[in-house]
Order: structure tokens, then sequence, then C-alpha cells
């Protein structure tokens, strides 16, 4: 007869966050208690006749607040909070070393007979510590029927697979946590925000050449626990602001042009003043406008200046996704890096580690900053690549080949499935020059291979890249502002109608040196388990190889009729 020994899953005092001037109990740990007395219920309990019992369970509670602004013309479109709690269960069938997990669980419900009846995910806003428990109670005989399904199947189809002694494990074996975060504040000044968002989207009105525009203010909250069999007992708070300023144009050949400023903070505190705020939008307003004049140019191969921020997408794009853990044992996935650790992929002088116990660089917030992920585990800094060796990969609870642990960067959005993702991805150099001399470089080689001019991007909107092994491995950057160095006077002068596209191990490898100053490029990465907040921190580089395509030209005509708010307006560049 098989036996199991479960481990003793003890419940958190409320006491461990209580003074002595404070006498109520913490309703986070009330609720986590809940959480820890239904998952102790089912662990001890849940078992279908003849089959396997979880030998693995967690919880998590995420409850969700956000605040919402948005001004166009001068007006206030959306003005709005929200409120919502939400569950993720995880339940794991047969052991650490095999169990259901794998590609095939996402395609229960798609495939197979399944159950008739899915589960609500969501949690009670009120601390009810019993409905609470009814709702894990649920979802957790669906998670449980679903996980015994796949591993079923999952052992069947081993049948005709070939074995393979270097398989790692399904799942890593942590060490449980016991972690309670204080209360974290989270004032809006609700009238402030309506203000300026009134304020700077009325400065749009004076420009009929951009015909839309929009600010738009949020302050998020995620309040997270999370409990687990192995023991584990987390409680952790996370606050965003964001600030968002966008306006769009066209040119006279029709083509698209947009321009934005984005600021993100942690404290409502550390969004901009009225005063950068105003010097932001009037910058917004002359760069669309000199868009609008820049020459479109033709498709380009040659050397070319990343800004520090424009760096960072390259980064990001073309290496950190590709060192991403789940990337490196999929059956869809290209392993770019797999089978490299110990190699050189990267210059020299060129090293990387993701770095989420980084809050700011200097004084500047850094977007990836996290405690503990989604899994229960403690974010930890890894050495990515040192020297332009491979080192490690950035990983979550599943396992690669010879990194059997996870280095707490599983994460997702809201309640998806956590997978392996960056946080801060940090670009460090050996192989540094001032700007002035990295501009002499990018001349000295753009005359080398015969070209009239360089390019330098100072700023870019994003990016993204194909990591699958369906379809080519590249990236594509798209800039905003591009400029044309020429060769013989070392006159910029601003173009646009271009956008990056490249391989990501011949694009990085063209590295040629760098700036000495490292800049911050703050944002969203959607991928597979959702958007999470991320930073990329890299100096300017000097590519002695780039390529630029034409980005889509958009031949539409812009409104017929001028605006309403500035048909007796003049415009004119803003001073």
């Amino acid at each position: 007869m098989r036996t199991r020994n479960w481990p003793v899953l003890p419940l958190l005092a409320a006491s461990v966050v209580l003074t002595a001037a404070a006498p109520a109990p913490d309703a986070r740990v009330t609720l986590m208690n809940a959480m820890a007395e239904e998952l102790q219920r089912n662990q001890q309990q849940l078992k279908l006749q003849n089959h396997e019992p979880p030998y693995f369970m967690s919880y998590q509670l995420k409850e969700a607040e956000q605040y919402g602004i948005v001004a166009r013309y001068g007006a206030i479109f959306l003005d709005d909070t929200y409120r919502e709690r939400k569950l993720y269960v995880d339940v794991r069938v047969g052991s650490y070393e095999f169990d259901n997990s794998g590609p095939e669980e996402y395609e229960f419900f798609g495939g197979g007979k399944g159950s008739s009846y899915i589960s609500n995910k969501d949690a009670p806003i009120d601390d009810s510590p019993m409905a609470l428990r009814t709702s894990l109670w649920l979802v957790t005989d669906e998670k449980y029927k679903a996980a015994l399904s796949q591993f079923l199947k999952k052992k069947g189809d081993n049948v005709y697979a070939v074995e393979n002694p270097k398989q790692a494990p399904s799942f890593s074996k942590e060490k449980p946590v016991q972690y309670v975060q204080p209360p974290v504040a989270f004032p809006f000044d609700h009238d402030r925000w309506v203000r300026v968002a009134r304020e700077v989207s009325e400065r749009f009105k004076a420009h009929p050449e951009i015909f839309d525009s929009e600010v738009r203010v949020t302050a998020d909250k995620v309040k997270r626990l999370f409990v687990s069999t192995e023991g584990s007992r987390i409680i952790t708070e996370e606050t965003m602001y964001g600030l968002h300023v966008t306006a769009v144009t066209r040119a006279d050949d029709g083509q698209l042009l947009d321009n934005s400023r984005n600021y993100y903070a942690p404290t409502e505190a550390g969004l901009p003043d009225d005063k950068t705020l105003s010097e932001s939008t009037t910058k917004i307003i002359n760069e669309l406008l000199a868009l609008r004049k820049a020459p479109a140019i033709d498709p380009y191969t040659g050397p070319a200046i990343l800004a520090p921020e424009a760096a960072g997408v390259l980064f990001h794009e073309a290496v950190g996704h590709r060192l991403e853990g789940d990337r490196q044992d999929g059956e869809g996935e290209g392993k770019t890096f797999r089978g490299q650790v110990g190699k050189q992929v990267l210059p020299t002088f060129i090293s990387i580690v993701d770095d989420p116990t980084v809050r700011a660089l200097r004084n500047e917030p850094l977007n990836g900053f996290y405690e503990y992920d989604e899994e229960g585990v403690k974010g930890q800094k890894v050495v990515l690549v040192e020297k332009g060796v491979l080192r490690s990969y950035l990983l979550s609870r599943r396992p690669v080949e010879g990194f059997l642990q996870s280095n707490g960067h599983g994460r997702s959005q809201g309640t998806r499935k956590p997978v392996a993702r960056m946080a801060n991805l940090i670009v460090d150099s050996t192989k540094q020059v001032d700007d002035v001399e990295l501009k002499k470089q990018l001349i000295a080689e753009a005359k080398r291979q015969g070209k009239p001019y360089g390019l330098i991007i100072r700023d870019i909107t994003g990016g993204n890249t194909n990591t699958s092994s369906y379809g080519y491995q590249a990236f594509k950057g798209v800039p905003r502002m591009v400029y044309r160095v020429d060769v013989k006077t070392g006159q910029e002068t601003l173009v646009r109608g271009v956008e990056i596209v490249g391989t990501p191990l011949s694009s990085v490898n063209r590295i040629m040196s760098t700036g000495r100053k490292q800049g911050v490029f703050n944002g969203y990465c959607g991928a597979e388990s959702g958007n999470v907040p991320v930073s990329t921190v890299a100096p300017a580089v000097l590519l002695q190889e780039i390529e630029l395509q034409r980005a889509e030209e958009g031949k539409d005509r812009p409104p017929i009729l001028m605006s309403p708010a500035t048909s007796t307006t003049a415009s004119g560049e803003v001073k």
C-alpha cells in the first residue's frame, strides 16, 4: 500500500503583524489563514478512488484596485475606479520528477471530454473566510480532476516517446517561505489628476495637425496572498502609478506618426510635477511637428548608434526573451541559447544580469522590482552573461537541464499560469566611450563601409520578437526619433518611415562599443503569461550593421474638415 507523509501546514497567527497599539487582527492574515485551512483540508482528503492524490497544491488570491482618468480635447472621457479579487489554484498530480504539467495542460478543455461546468475564479471582495474557502473548494475540485486527466494522458504519451536520460524534473522543490509585508499606502489625489489631465490634453487643441491625443493617469495596487502545501505563507503588496501622454498626426504623404511620454512610479509622489509635464508635452508637440516635415528614408543597412532606451529594447527582444528558462525545452521553441552555457554568445565586453531586487537606478524607479514571484520564490539576481559568456537562464519552478531550482522569475499577469520572465534586465560594458567619441566612431565606420551617412536612433516605442521554431528567429523594433548623420559634415537630420529588423545573434554580436551612461526603459512586457512590469537598463551601443525596413506607410487622408475646436485657431511652433 502506498502511503504519504504530508507536511504539517501551520496557520500564520495574526499577531505577527500586530502592534500593541493595533489590537484588531490583520484582515489579510485572517483570509490567508482561511486559505491555509482549505488547503490543508484538500491536502488531507482530496483523492479520487483508485487514483493518486495531489502531491503539490498552492492557492493564490490577488486583489486588484485601480483608479483611471482619461482626458482628450481638454475634457474628461473616463473617471473610474475598480476593485476585484481573483483566484489561481495550482494542483499537481504525480511527483516533482514527473507530473501532469506540460503544453497539453492548456488544451484540457479544448480536447477530450473535460467538464461540462467551469468554476468561477472570482474571490469575494467581502472579507468572508467561509465564502473564500467555498470558492477555493470548487476550483480545487476542478483543477484536481483536470490534473489527474492530464497526468494519465501524459503517461500514455510517454509510451511512444524515446527516453531522455537528461530530462529535467517537472517541478522544482523549494524551501517554504513565511513573509508578511506591511500594508502599502495607496493615495490618489483625484482632483489634482483630473485637473492635470484636462490641462495637458487642452494643449493639443492649438495644433490642428495633431488630430488626436490622450492623457491617461492610472494607479494600480495589487495585494497577493499565497499559500502552498510546502508550507509557504506570503502576503505582498505592490503599487504602480502611471502617466501617459500620447498624440498622433499624419505626414503629407499619409504616414501615421505618433509620439508619447510614459512615466511610471511606485508612489504617487514619483510622477512628474506640473512643470516637468508641461515641458514634456511641449517636446511631444514639437517632435511631432518636426516628424511631419521630416523626409522618409529608404530601407537601410549600415552602422547605427542606438541610444540607451533603444539599446534596451534591442537587448530585451534579441537576448532577454531567449534566456527565459521555459523557452529552453518547449517543443515549439527555437531554443536559441540551449546548450550554450559556458560558451561565448556576446562580445567579451558585454555582461547582462537580471535583478528584481533593484528598486531604482540613480533615483529612477525600475518597473521590474518585486519581493517574491508568483510561485512563492524570492526574486533573485541572476548573472545571465558574464564577459560575453552565457552563465545561466531566467528560471521559474519549471527546471531546465543543469538548473534544477527556481531563481524567482516565475511571473504572470493576474491569475495566468506563471512562466519564466524578465524583471530588471541590466546590461553593462567594459568598452565605454563618451557620446562625442561614439559619434566619431559611427562616422568612421560609415566611411569605411562606403556609406553616405550613419544613423542615430534616439527614441523607440518598443518592439517584439519571435522565439518559436515556427517561422524565423527575428526581432523588430519601432524607432521614433531617427537621425541621419552625414559622414562629411556630421550634421544630423531627422528622418522617418523605417523600423528595425534583424536576427538576434547576428545583431548583438555586431556591437562595436558602448556609451558610458546607462539609461532606463520602463514598460510592460507581453508574453504567454500576460503583461508584466519590466525594466531594461543599458548604455548606448554602436552597431557595425543594422537593418531598417520600410515601415507601414498608411496612405490614408487626414480628417477632411478641421477640428471644431481648432478651426479658428492659428497653429505654430510651441514656444
